[in-house]
């Protein structure tokens, strides 16, 4: 029978420091969120080139996943945060100078992929470091929740920081940048006191044996991320849907207030304010339902199937108030889809290469968010954003199928064992199934052909 079990001194401590950096670096890098595209159209770029700009961050992405991936891995998951937080703080400060120079395009799409390196210390770092440090603290519960709870504190994170910077923004839109960049000093000392590597041993790499590093680590993301089948349709199904939703976040702050005509900047903080609410309202539906017996399949399905449609209404809405109420089903299904990819991702990876195969993850959706946002912007530019919307909306729908065929796969990590599935539950798996602890040990080459096969 499946208990739930409080968790260990040493657990609680490391959820206390997770909870605690994932809030603090969500609120210093949420400042911007809900303005940034009202910030570069003011530094004087178009609505294309703003996407232009943002593409070069996912590229960043694209390009540094795996080279920082090989950073978690090797130096260390506290080394690669806290180059993350450094390398945010000064390429924040930069897109404030680019600003006030009147750079153009070229100048921030070249500092939008340092940007995106920033990012990449972190993609796979931060969840790498707490699924290891609470399997070495005897950690026993659903990862589901865990990611659920960290996505709402972060979820509650954008909500004070992006009020926070469409108030700044009111009154210069270059406020919420400087602000973010204290925040990031702070954010840097916090984790250099708490957070510690327990579970993984770091190791040395030189200058010498860093290519040989990277290859074996871009190696162990195609072995143990694409060439399993379940991990490859779950990432597909993935870059599908980032691709727009990463244009579309960024595409809804100009055309709502078109909407609305009006140029309160303050409201583009409301509205992205809403949007956290909206996805901590995804998470905790993700806490309900893993009380019960089920598949994570049924909840990426059903979160996927909403996405698509209510993008498409975000399009055809010829009202503020219907495409933002639209907008914000659109991002409570993510609110819902992130915790539960995210846990069935860990139940597959094994620990070696667990921060290789979440950036890899990562780099193949944002290479769906380079291809989303170059192609959405430039629809947006020379048609409308609200057919661009339409169009983008659609497109999302091709993640129905790839889950769908993920879960005609099957398999242990798409199960869920709530605490009310008990063994005489019809429901219920036999014994303690490895979807309902953390399982962070090396899968032996036996493990990795059966995961790779019937799953």
């Amino acid at each position: 029978m499946t208990e739930l079990v409080a968790p260990p001194p040493l657990s609680r401590g490391i959820l206390a420091g997770y909870f605690t950096l994932a809030g603090l670096y969500t609120l210093s890098a949420a400042l911007i969120w809900g303005v940034n595209t009202l910030f570069l159209l003011d530094a004087g770029l178009s609505f294309f080139e703003v996407f232009v700009a943002n593409a070069a961050f996912s590229a960043g992405m694209v390009l540094f996943e795996v080279p920082t991936g090989v950073v978690a891995d090797t130096l260390g998951r506290r080394a690669s945060f806290l180059l993350s937080v450094a390398v945010l703080a000064a390429t924040t400060l930069l897109y404030v100078g680019l600003a006030e120079l009147d750079a153009g395009v070229v100048a921030f799409a070249i500092v939008s992929v340092g940007i995106g390196l920033g990012y990449t210390f972190y993609s796979g770092a931060m969840e790498a470091w707490l699924v290891d440090a609470l399997d070495a603290t005897g950690y026993r519960g659903l990862l589901d929740r865990v990611f659920a709870r960290g996505q709402q504190v972060t979820g509650a994170a954008m909500l004070v920081g992006t009020v926070g910077g469409g108030l700044l923004g009111q009154i210069d839109l270059s406020l919420p940048y400087l602000v973010r960049t204290v925040l990031l000093v702070a954010v840097f000392g916090v984790a250099y006191l708490v957070m510690h590597d327990l579970g993984f041993e770091p190791r040395r790499v030189t200058a010498a044996t860093l290519p040989g590093e990277i290859t074996r680590n871009a190696r162990a993301g195609v072995e143990f991320g694409w060439r399993q089948r379940n991990l490859r349709l779950l990432i597909l199904a993935s870059a599908v849907q980032v691709g727009f939703f990463t244009w579309a976040f960024y595409a809804s702050q100009p055309y709502l207030l078109s909407l609305l005509e009006s140029d309160a900047i303050w409201i583009s903080g409301l509205v992205a304010a809403g949007i956290a609410l909206s996805m901590i309202a995804g998470n905790q539906l993700v806490t309900v339902a893993s009380r019960f017996c089920g598949r994570r399949t049924t909840l990426l399905l059903a979160a996927a199937a909403v996405q698509a449609t209510a993008a498409v209404l975000i399009g055809l809405a010829g009202s503020f108030w219907v495409a933002l109420a639209a907008l914000l089903i659109v991002t409570a299904s993510i609110g819902v889809t992130s915790p539960v990819r995210s846990a069935y991702l860990h139940q597959v990876a094994p620990s070696e290469q667990r921060a290789t195969i979440v950036s890899f993850d990562s780099m193949v959706t944002s290479a769906g968010g380079i291809g989303g946002q170059v192609g959405l912007g430039a629809l947006g530019e020379a048609r409308s954003v609200a057919s661009a919307f339409v169009v983008g909306g659609v497109a999302t729908a091709a993640a129905l199928p790839l889950l769908g065929r993920l879960r005609s796969l099957g398999g242990a990590a798409d199960s869920i064992v709530g605490e009310r599935a008990g063994a005489e539950s019809a429901c219920a798996a036999s014994g303690l199934p490895a979807v309902s602890v953390v399982d962070t040990h090396q899968l032996e080459e036996p493990e990795l052909a059966a995961a790779a096969s019937p799953v």
